[in-house]
């Protein structure tokens, strides 16, 4: 393949959104990150996408999707056709097989762009359309056969005939063409016609004018096909692009408990074995290892999940979860985490930039940021690592075998050495050595009769002087009794 064409310079009115049509996401990617995800295997010496509205944000995201793609401006927006010939303009030597795609075909995938070009090959034809066979026809450009199968047209509804009209085998809006003819046809293009723009199907009737040989290919899946011109086209989309994501995975022995409540991007990975429970999301380039369990109700982003693992009601973005390990309910891990094979981040805890080391447990409403837990250790509840100054962020290290009692502050950086405890309701603000029990709380002092003074007439104040005067009829009950029992 020498060239791959994508159209992206559309307005998109109708998305009723200031985000570029073609840069809406769905499944992992955006409409135009599909298109060119379908045509990448084809290997094409150049791509070329043509961008007029929004383009600075369509450069900006080609610049990281495809950073080998050519954007051509197309200034006014005169019709597919003309934006084929800027396109076909912006390499003038070009040579060979072209193929030329819309951006707003989110569903297109690559065996069918691979299966019109092999089609487009073997016919030896200077132009081929993707069509497809459509249950419902309307609105859509109907292909026009000979008695021999030869694609003679392609005829817009408004223009067709009530038998032509009938016809279910719709254009889909792709071609393969030679480039030298696309060429010489689009010059030829006119704007005769009710948007004075210049349509990129009337290349095909000026080549079958010209006794040129116009070939259509039927797409396998008339899904593939389907444009997305609004936001109900697009939430259809993703729901048609994540069933067949669901799809493929359970055909690959992934277990899928709610399929109607489960999202998969397309480039996250789930292995076999593995169980998606209701409610869950995977997101980017999340991977789920076999055995592992995932949900319900989680969100994993850019998220690892080893062997045997398990998330549940938790959200994981750029983390770690090892082999055997267990996250939530009701946690968040933060890009950085990493947790060790069996490790354990319990209920209401949130992780960043943190090593959790083999076996070790933070079970519960605790913060754990910019830090190395070592093996084996116990963090109590409430434990929180002060990582930050105001200023800078630092780091804290828990050694192995450590237990931080509940309600600790370890104020970084600072070091807890193996085997070292913390008391509970310490605030640890200098290195505990290997084997010492850390103790950083004030001596309590009780000031009595404050309630009664500070808080009179309250139900506090009530209560104390209910409890003192039973306090002192038990006393008074006791020394009576200590009296009989002398005499």
């Amino acid at each position: 393949m020498t060239a791959v064409v994508v159209l992206a310079a559309g307005q998109g009115t109708r998305m009723r959104s200031s985000t570029p049509k073609v840069l809406h996401p769905l499944g992992g990617r955006s409409m135009l990150g599909h298109v060119l995800a379908a045509s990448e295997p084809l290997g094409a010496e150049h791509t070329v996408v043509v961008v007029g509205a929004g383009r600075e944000a369509v450069e900006a995201h080609l610049a990281q999707v495809a950073p080998k793609a050519r954007a051509v401006v197309q200034e006014e927006q005169l019709g597919s056709g003309h934006a084929a010939a800027v396109a076909l303009a912006a390499v003038p030597d070009l040579e060979g097989a072209v193929l030329i795609v819309n951006g707003d075909a989110p569903l297109l995938r690559a065996e069918t762009v691979t299966s019109l070009v092999d089609a487009h090959r073997a016919a030896g034809d200077v132009l081929t359309v993707l069509t497809a066979e459509v249950p419902d026809p309307t609105g859509l450009g109907r292909i026009i056969r000979d008695d021999a199968g030869r694609v003679r047209a392609i005829v817009e509804e408004r223009d067709a005939t009530p038998e032509q009209r009938a016809v279910r085998e719709i254009n889909a809006g792709v071609y393969v063409g030679d480039a030298v003819s696309l060429r010489d046809a689009l010059a030829r293009l006119g704007q005769d016609n009710d948007q004075g723009e210049q349509y990129l199907t009337d290349v095909l009737a000026l080549l079958v004018a010209d006794g040129r040989p116009v070939g259509g290919s039927p797409a396998a899946d008339a899904q593939d096909v389907l444009g997305c011109n609004d936001q109900r086209e697009l939430a259809a989309r993703r729901r048609t692009l994540n069933d067949r994501v669901l799809d493929r995975l359970m055909l690959s022995g992934v277990t899928v408990v709610d399929p109607a409540t489960t999202w998969v991007d397309v480039t996250a990975s789930v292995a076999p074995d593995a169980v998606l429970r209701p409610g869950i999301q995977l997101l980017g380039e999340t991977t789920v290892a076999t055995g592992a369990v995932v949900g319900p109700d989680s969100t994993l982003t850019d998220t690892e999940v080893a062997e045997g693992a398990s998330v549940v009601r938790s959200h994981c973005q750029g983390a770690v979860v090892g082999p055997e390990a267990s996250v939530g309910p009701f946690s968040f891990l933060r890009p950085g985490t990493r947790l060790a094979r069996g490790a354990k981040v319990g209920a209401y805890v949130e992780t960043k930039n943190a090593e959790v080391g083999e076996g070790s447990k933070v079970p519960h409403l605790s913060y754990v940021g910019d830090a190395t837990i070592g093996r084996d250790a116990n963090i109590g509840a409430a434990t929180v690592f002060v990582n930050y100054d105001g200023v800078a962020k630092h780091r804290t290290t828990v050694g192995d075998h450590v237990r931080i009692g509940s309600d600790t502050m370890l104020v970084a950086p600072v070091t807890v050495g193996d085997g070292a405890y913390t008391a509970a309701g310490s605030v640890i603000t200098e290195d505990v050595p290997p084997g010492a029990m850390a103790v950083a709380r004030s001596h309590q002092r009780n000031v009595g009769g404050w309630v009664g003074r500070r808080r009179a007439g309250t139900p506090a104040a009530e209560a104390a002087a209910a409890a003192e005067t039973r306090t002192v009829a038990s006393d008074e009950g006791r020394a009576a009794g200590s009296t009989t029992d002398d005499q």
